[in-house]
């Protein structure tokens, strides 16, 4: 029966146990199924779990799948910045820019020895949605909801609900997880977030229930996504280069930064990118695949 090297890493951090930890399924070898990721995902059960694959198009330089616990992604932030850094380190990849195939297409990252930057998916804006509702299921009131944007879901590679509260909500929110799960039938999650008066410091939290994670201690995919959704809403420059920093985690003592760029013209997000650290905590070997 053959193997699968395993490494585990904490990503969006500088620091061992903190961050958002993340196993790195090494299938260059031999590429399980599917239902055996899944099933593999389910027993590493952390929010996310990636197998690194080979292409499956000369213009990328590896290829990924994603699971939740629960779910398949076509795209997420910390195991596309985790899978990069760790390829980079053990030289199955070169550091400095690559290209990444997942569902969401091909996305450039541009790693070094400290992590990586990887790009968001297509930019897209979708319906508003209800704030009395959205902060019910964070289990917040309409009073705590912040008026500078009506919530609404954006996407940059998978889909959010997005909620602005007052920068004393967030730490405050205790979802109800069949609120959460009612209110982002078909999204990745409900993201919680306050931003400060200049733009460039963000308070975040995001509760996935719908795709088996009850609270990510730090979410790349959400964070591409909120830059869309700011400048859509008007908070971010409309032309040209807006960055931000998000601090995230910390309510569930896994405190984590991820650094945002976004790039806008006429009011449009046009690209985004997110910025994390990587640090390695273990490794081992899957000697049973399901």
């Amino acid at each position: 029966m053959p193997s699968l090297r395993f490494d585990v890493v904490d990503v969006f951090t500088d620091r061992p146990y903190a961050g958002n930890p993340l196993a790195v399924v090494r299938c260059e070898q031999h590429e399980p199924s599917g239902e055996a990721m899944q099933a593999i995902a389910s027993e590493f059960h952390l929010s996310e779990t990636v197998f690194t694959l080979p292409p499956s198009t000369p213009d990328a330089d590896y290829r990924v799948r994603i699971f939740t616990p629960a779910v398949e992604l076509p795209f997420a932030g910390h195991p596309s910045v985790g899978a990069a850094w760790t390829l980079a380190r053990d030289g199955a990849i070169r550091h400095g820019d690559v290209v990444q195939e997942c569902g969401a297409g091909l996305l450039p990252v541009a790693v070094d020895a400290d992590g990586a930057r990887v790009a968001g998916g297509r930019p897209e804006v979708g319906e508003d949605l209800d704030a009395a509702l959205l902060a019910a299921a964070a289990g917040l009131t309409p009073d705590d909801v912040d008026g500078a944007a009506a919530p609404g879901v954006a996407a940059a590679g998978v889909p959010f609900a997005f909620l602005l509260v007052r920068p004393d909500a967030v730490a405050r929110a205790v979802p109800d997880a069949e609120g959460v799960r009612a209110q982002t039938a078909g999204l990745t999650g409900l993201v919680v977030a306050s931003v400060s008066g200049d733009g460039g410091q963000v308070h975040l939290r995001m509760f996935g229930a719908g795709v088996g994670v009850d609270e990510d201690p730090a979410t790349g995919s959400a964070a591409v996504a909120l830059g869309v959704f700011l400048a859509d809403r008007g908070l971010l420059d409309p032309d040209g280069a807006s960055r931000f920093t998000i601090a995230q985690g910390a309510e569930i003592g896994r405190p984590s930064r991820l650094d945002v760029e976004v790039r806008a013209e006429d009011g449009r997000a046009v690209a985004t990118t997110v910025r994390g650290g990587v640090v390695p905590v273990s490794r081992g070997e899957l000697t049973a695949l399901p």
